[in-house]
């Protein structure tokens, strides 16, 4: 059987309700180079919605926010279904920052998602 491995408009966290609402009352987490923020609640459509940041203060420059951004994005999207699996009823938003001031490689960024995402799931 085949998975959808794609990331798709309505899997990215994006009215600032529910963005605030991450940051407010969600649960935190730090994987090195990722502090993640997640909140689950009941509902009836469930679904899971993802952000991701790089934040200025630690690239200068767009492009390499952009490539760490980029891999980030890939990573969670070949590793999703570890926490689509377990979600179960429930609305997940969560939230990747990327906290260091290095790029990393893709595989050491693919690790650390896949390490928060088993978290989460496991806390599910």
């Amino acid at each position: 059987m085949m998975t959808d491995r794609s990331l798709s408009r309505h899997e990215r966290l994006r009215t600032l309700g529910a963005i605030r609402r991450l940051f407010t009352e969600g649960e935190t987490g730090f994987v090195f180079p990722f502090r993640y923020v997640w909140y689950a609640e009941a509902d009836t459509e469930p679904s899971v919605e993802v952000l991701f940041s790089t934040p200025k203060k630690f690239h200068k420059r767009a492009n390499k926010r952009n490539l760490v951004r980029r891999r980030t994005k890939e990573a969670y999207r070949l590793q999703k279904q570890v926490l689509t699996l377990h979600v179960g009823e429930r609305n997940v938003d969560l939230a990747l920052i990327y906290s260091s001031a290095e790029v990393l490689s893709s595989k050491r960024i693919e690790h650390a998602v896949r390490r928060i995402l088993e978290t989460i799931a496991s806390r599910l």
